[in-house]
């Protein structure tokens, strides 16, 4: 688990790091350019959970065909999920291209901050593509236990990108100060050099190469096993994302003001929870290896140990935010209201991330071993009602402002991981474990 966890957790910190310095780097030209930086990156980041309909498949059908021996079955997933990625990155972004003004409208977008985050979030569309190959590889790879190889590729991707980012929006020598733009334009540059990392590394250490028609071809049997993992998987992290959203809109109701200080508490909130998101990962990792390999009970201890560890730490990242809090905020602007308001949901957040936790780390587990379904059908209610609903009620309603929509964000949490952790230790995954390693054994016989 550390050997997987590590590098998963400086490459979140990576890229936590470059979407903090961005947002940074927006807020020196103005808050109410880091307003627009903040809604335009959230409805990219809402548009790339649509990469979760594969993303989230490849990586639990990849582990459990190499848990269970099967190669070859492997490498054709892998080869099959870059077609995919292909149509979904162009639909990803025609959408952002000709849809980002009525978006921003039904978010409520101030009306200082709309100019700025139309044509960025227009921007971004060319990089989506880009994103949607680069997500599905490197999924793959971590599949293959390749997680060091995968951070090398990331750290140089995301490097690159503050390397043109830096002077595309702020200007330097004969080069034009393009604000916002420049940095899209620096993201599609680094995505661009990601996927050509990502195929060298396929071919020398996974020697899988990537076919001329693989990059459109959306073979049946191969999708069909990711998807049926991958769909509910997305459709749970788009039903939080959409709830989410109605968060932002709320946000955005109470203010340019209110907008730049979740803006930048949220940038900070990405640092807290990375180690949770990491061990996540590495759990959906090795169950899925478990799984494949029929060995469930050391799949359950695997949970149970990860889950103890994560809420430990979760909770003293967190407390260490918030003590560190005003000085933090004092990163992205000198408004001492926004430093002020963001201090309090910094502490709120040391109450939200414990029930963060039990979610990243058992929803994980829980698609690992093929009980794909559950997660979604039991937090839609909770998305719906407690985080969308919640958010507008206590922060516009009952006039709480922000921190009664980080209240909202907590109760949320905290209900739906208590429900997912009391799935997994009723067992009541075990029959979806023991179908998807049953799901292997005819390919066994064909290929044995």
């Amino acid at each position: 688990m550390f050997n997987l966890a590590w590098p998963l957790l400086v490459e979140l910190g990576l890229a936590i790091a470059s979407s903090v310095i961005g947002t940074a780097l927006a807020s020196r030209i103005s808050d109410a350019a880091g307003g627009a930086f903040a809604i335009a990156s959230q409805v990219s980041a809402t548009l790339f959970i649509l990469f979760r309909i594969i993303g989230a498949g490849v990586s639990v059908v990849v582990t459990q065909n190499l848990g269970g021996g099967q190669r070859a079955a492997a490498d054709r997933v892998a080869c099959a999920v870059v077609g995919a990625s292909t149509w979904l990155g162009v639909v990803t972004g025609l959408m952002a291209l000709l849809g980002a003004h009525g978006v921003l409208h039904l978010l409520n977008a101030p009306a200082e901050v709309l100019p700025l985050a139309a044509p960025f979030l227009q921007a971004l569309a060319p990089a989506m593509l880009l994103d949607a190959w680069n997500a599905s590889m490197a999924s793959v790879m971590r599949a293959h236990l390749r997680t060091r190889d995968t951070l090398v590729v990331l750290a140089i991707m995301h490097l690159s990108h503050l390397a043109l980012a830096i002077p595309l929006m702020h200007g330097w020598g004969p080069i034009p100060a393009l604000g916002l733009p420049g940095y899209a334009v620096a993201l599609a540059v680094s995505r661009a050099i990601g996927l050509a990392l990502h195929l060298l590394m396929w071919r020398v250490h996974l020697h899988i190469r990537v076919a001329r028609d693989d990059w459109w071809r959306l073979p049946r049997r191969e999708l069909g096993a990711v998807l049926h993992i991958g769909l509910p998987g997305a459709a749970e992290n788009i039903a939080w994302r959409l709830a989410f959203m109605v968060s932002v809109a709320t946000a955005a109701e109470l203010g340019a003001r209110s907008l730049a200080t979740q803006a930048y508490v949220l940038q900070l909130m990405g640092g807290v929870m990375m180690f949770s998101i990491a061990t996540g990962l590495a759990v959906e990792i090795v169950v899925g290896y478990l799984i494949g390999a029929g060995r469930l009970r050391e799949a359950h201890g695997v949970v149970r140990r990860s889950l103890a560890r994560g809420l430990v730490v979760c909770v003293l990242i967190a407390a260490c935010a918030a003590l560190l809090g005003r000085w933090l905020l004092g990163w992205f602007t000198q408004d001492q209201e926004i430093i002020a308001a963001g201090a309090t949901l910094l502490w709120i957040t040391v109450l939200l991330e414990p029930g963060r936790t039990f979610n990243l780390v058992v929803i994980n587990a829980l698609r690992a071993a093929g009980d794909a379904r559950f997660p979604v059908m039991a937090g839609a209610l909770s998305m719906l009602l407690v985080l969308a609903g919640g958010s507008w009620l206590l922060g516009v309603v009952l006039g709480w402002g922000l921190p009664g929509v980080w209240i909202a964000y907590a109760a949320d949490e905290w209900i739906r991981g208590l429900v997912m952790w009391r799935r997994w230790q009723t067992h009541a995954w075990v029959p979806h474990a023991r179908a998807s390693r049953k799901r292997l054994r005819p390919v066994i016989v064909v290929e044995g």
